[in-house]
Formats: structure tokens, sequence, C-alpha cells
């Protein structure tokens, strides 16, 4: 699998001097993100290839009228399973995943049923995380 990954350069507050912009914010967490998946092993997920020649982007958001800055990385990997590989893909800096192969799949019942199950408790995992960065915005 191919996938893509946007990773969002957020800046603090308050500094005047010495801040650095939100574009060079999403380049250190690019490079902080892509060491840890360089470095730390996961389960049942081979990292093939990692692309990061892409450059950072920003846009405005609509709501709050702020520019946030990105800078995204490809990563090629293999996955022992599709459990494995929705467990490595579901993060919030996730954009496009592309399946170089097989190029046909077949899934027995017990199949779906596991990775479906997978999905769920990745989004639960993810309604929690989202819950605690609200309750602590408040």
């Amino acid at each position: 699998m191919k996938v893509r990954f946007d990773f969002q350069g957020k800046t603090k507050q308050g500094k005047l001097f010495g801040r650095k912009s939100c574009e060079e914010v999403a380049e250190e967490v690019r490079q902080h993100k892509i060491s840890l998946i360089r470095n730390v092993p996961i389960q049942g997920i081979y990292i093939e290839d990692i692309d990061m020649s892409q450059e950072v982007y920003t846009v405005i958001d609509e709501i709050t009228g702020k520019t946030n800055a990105y800078a995204p990385v490809t990563i090629t990997f293999s996955a022992d399973s599709l459990e494995d590989a929705v467990k490595f893909t579901m993060k919030e800096e996730f954009r496009t995943v592309e399946v170089l192969e097989p190029e046909g799949l077949s899934l027995s019942r017990l199949d779906i049923e596991r990775l479906l199950l997978k999905i769920s408790e990745e989004m639960m995992d993810y309604r929690s995380y989202l819950q605690r960065k609200f309750d602590n915005w408040k």
C-alpha cells in the first residue's frame, strides 16, 4: 500500500520573537513523526519507502480564518493483514491510500468481521482522542 499523511504545523500564540512559522513547525512535525516511524517497529507493518519530497503547503481555515500549514509524506508499506493496515493508516493526518498489491482481494466472512471490528476500535480510539482534545481546549 501507499498512504499519504499530511502533518499539520500548529504554532503557539504569545511569543513574538523567535517564533517559528506554521510552515517550519509543519516540517518539524513531519521530521519527528517520520523518525518515529523509521525507528519504532510497528507490529505487522513493513516500511518499504518514505517520500518527503513534497512541499509544505498552506490553507486558510474557513471557520477561523487562520492559515494552517501541512507537510505531506507518502509511505509505501506492506502489512501482514488488513487489520494491521487499518491500524497504521487510521490517524488524524491520513489523506489518501493506494493499494498496490494484490490486484484483487477475496475476504471470508470472518475476515470481514475482523476488519469491521478493527475499524470500529480505531474509530472509538479516535473519538476518545478528539474528546480529550476538546476537553483540554475548553
